[in-house]
């Protein structure tokens, strides 16, 4: 009986060892996230204070996003902003996009030097918001061009037909919702949608004949859609230089006066972590392993549906073709 009480009693001290070790390391834990925290949310906030070279994130689908422009704005009343790299690695997308950047970036330039880097491919709306920059750099095989506007739509007639479903509509005018997807379009629709992307494309030109100095005549040459590598881009002056951001960095130096040995630092729209009140902070970090599992399923289900197939109105994005299979 003794034995037991003795083994009863040494087991709960053992229990209440164990449990202040695990509240101990907690704590720990918890004072070493706080103070890192504390530490990299400060350093952060110091370097964006301190003199600094922008650089600007430019890639995948372009769409029009409201905190891109409120952070170009923010870019522009910022004292510590010395010079400012677009980094561009896009194939464009929808054409009020591009223009919504371009025109932030054209005012931006008002106040800080502007340098464009493009790395991989800046075609369509991609190059669109490289001319606004002061100096554009490419790679000598970056895909560069691609100037042109696109208006794309389908037709499910048939498939309908087939599964025996039939549309009707009723108008207040023959060119109301035209086209539609369920029957052919009409000379009339087609008209009216090749007056929408003329204009748009004439835009466009006059936009490349300005900014890349060129004659109107070859401004519509270079203008057929066609894409470029970089260093043919160099030749047919769509680009100033061959290289990458140290070149631009060069640039910004030697023609507009910024500190070469200046950090380079990344401006996203992502909410920045020195931007939000300390416990927020804590909470932010600490949730954010619960966040993942969470959302990461949703996010790879969303990209099972290209990003091309969600862009609205006019495009201005080019579209690697693809090699149709040959039955044998």
């Amino acid at each position: 009986m003794a034995m037991d009480v003795d083994a009863l009693v040494d087991r709960r001290r053992l229990r209440r060892k164990v449990t202040f070790w695990r509240v101990a390391t907690f704590l720990v834990a918890a004072l070493v996230l706080i103070g890192g925290l504390v530490y990299f949310a400060g350093a952060a906030n110091m370097s964006k204070r301190s003199a600094h070279i922008a650089r600007i994130p430019i890639e995948g689908m372009i769409l029009e996003n409201r905190k891109t422009l409120e952070m170009l704005e923010k870019i522009g009343k910022s004292d510590a902003v010395k010079g400012v790299i677009v980094s561009i690695n896009s194939p464009g997308g929808s054409t009020t996009g591009g223009e919504a950047i371009y025109n932030a970036l054209r005012k931006l330039s008002e106040k800080k030097p502007i340098v464009a880097e493009m790395r991989t491919i800046g075609t369509s709306a991609g190059y669109l918001i490289a001319m606004s920059a002061d100096h554009i750099v490419a790679r000598y095989n970056t895909i560069t061009g691609s100037i042109g506007v696109l208006f794309q739509f389908g037709n499910f007639e048939k498939l309908l037909e087939t599964v025996g479903v039939s549309m009707e509509a009723v108008k207040s005018a023959p060119l109301k919702a035209e086209p539609d997807f369920y029957s052919p379009a009409t000379p009339e629709a087609k008209a009216m949608l090749q007056a929408m992307v003329t204009d748009s494309y004439n835009w466009f030109v006059d936009i490349l004949a300005e900014r890349r100095d060129l004659d109107k005549s070859k401004a519509l040459e270079l203008a057929d859609g066609r894409v470029l590598l970089g260093q043919r881009a160099l030749q047919e002056k769509l680009v100033d230089a061959i290289g990458g951001e140290e070149t631009a960095v060069s640039w910004l130096e030697t023609e507009k006066g910024v500190a070469k040995d200046l950090p380079i630092i990344t401006w996203t729209t992502t909410e920045s972590i020195e931007e939000l009140p300390f416990a927020s902070r804590v909470s932010r970090e600490i949730g954010k392993g619960f966040g993942l599992a969470v959302l990461e399923p949703l996010n790879e289900a969303k990209g099972l549906i290209s990003r091309d197939l969600m862009l609205d109105g006019l495009v201005s994005v080019w579209q690697a073709p693809v090699a149709a299979d040959k039955k044998p």
